[in-house]
């Protein structure tokens, strides 16, 4: 079966599970920062791909962690994620008017809300796992929080956003390309992976198969994002398309050509994939994610 066709269920099944505790986390409060919340609530629930959220469950189901603690590891993965795409959204950065089939955060509230709810929701990130309702043992909770830290600052996603920004101003080449998206987008990828393996204290064998897992995959996404920016339809994707060569970015398409970039993605699922080898059917959540991650649509 067609691998995105057999995750849409999964998928599906996430989505509405991490609707469900966005829903109970973010109650609308009485008084004046019921705008904050709302801003919140629209930005997180009711869109998106879920596929980092499912990679937490995936990864966490290979150690058999309790599937409540596991979504605890999405939310807050999630949470970073959303973040992240409603600043990217901002008219200083993308400055992008759709974003999962709707107006973005700023045009549907305003700039200062949207700011303000991207905030809040990485706060809501370190909250969640910080709290024992994640895990009984205080180092597990600790290490999340650091390993998130990591992925989401300037060593991860912000610094991989800074790079992305340049980039519209200098002409990078495939190996700073690689190490640019790397961080932007393989970095929350990885934890989302590595938050499995901290929670069911995996040993150090696993860790590593599981990071090469998630480092090809990371990249493999990445082209099949610049891809779809290239060859996409926005009323599929739910936001902008072919706005990388407007903004004289280089991409992997661009540097590769979109015939080259293609082999390389299957090429980088199927080392991914070869990094699950040991982990019997237990990892074919994981396979079928590595396999939907350049067969999707959007």
């Amino acid at each position: 079966m067609h691998a995105s066709l057999s995750l849409k269920p999964a998928l599906d099944a996430i989505g509405t599970a991490i609707d469900q505790r966005f829903d109970k986390l973010l109650p609308i409060p009485g008084d004046p920062r019921r705008k904050l919340v709302e801003a919140m609530r629209y930005a997180a629930m009711g869109g998106g791909k879920r596929m980092r959220p499912l990679l937490a469950v995936a990864s966490c189901d290979l150690f058999h962690v309790d599937k409540e603690r596991a979504l605890r590891t999405a939310i807050a993965t999630e949470c970073v994620h959303v973040y992240s795409l409603v600043h990217d959204d901002l008219p200083c950065m993308d400055d992008d008017d759709t974003r999962r089939g709707k107006p973005t955060l700023h045009k549907a509230f305003d700039e200062a809300t949207a700011v303000l709810a991207g905030d809040a929701l990485q706060a809501l990130a370190f909250e969640v796992l910080a709290d024992e309702a994640t895990h009984e043992d205080p180092y597990v909770r600790a290490e999340l929080v650091l390993e998130l830290a990591r992925a989401s600052g300037p060593a991860g996603m912000a610094g991989g956003q800074m790079m992305d920004l340049v980039a519209e101003e200098e002409t990078f080449d495939l190996p700073t390309t690689t190490r640019l998206q790397q961080l932007k987008t393989g970095a929350l990828i990885g934890f989302a992976v590595e938050a499995g393996a901290i929670m069911g204290k995996a040993s150090a064998d696993n860790r590593v198969k599981l990071r090469g897992y998630a480092r090809d995959l990371g990249l493999a996404f990445q082209i099949a994002d610049d891809l779809l920016d290239v060859e996409g339809d926005s009323s599929r994707t739910g936001k902008a398309v072919r706005k990388d060569a407007g903004a004289g970015k280089a991409t992997f398409v661009s540097l590769l050509g979109i015939e080259r970039a293609r082999k390389q993605a299957e090429m980088l699922i199927d080392q991914a994939i070869g990094h699950l080898h040991g982990f019997g059917q237990s990892g074919d959540l994981l396979r079928a994610i590595a396999r939907f991650a350049i067969e999707r649509d959007r």
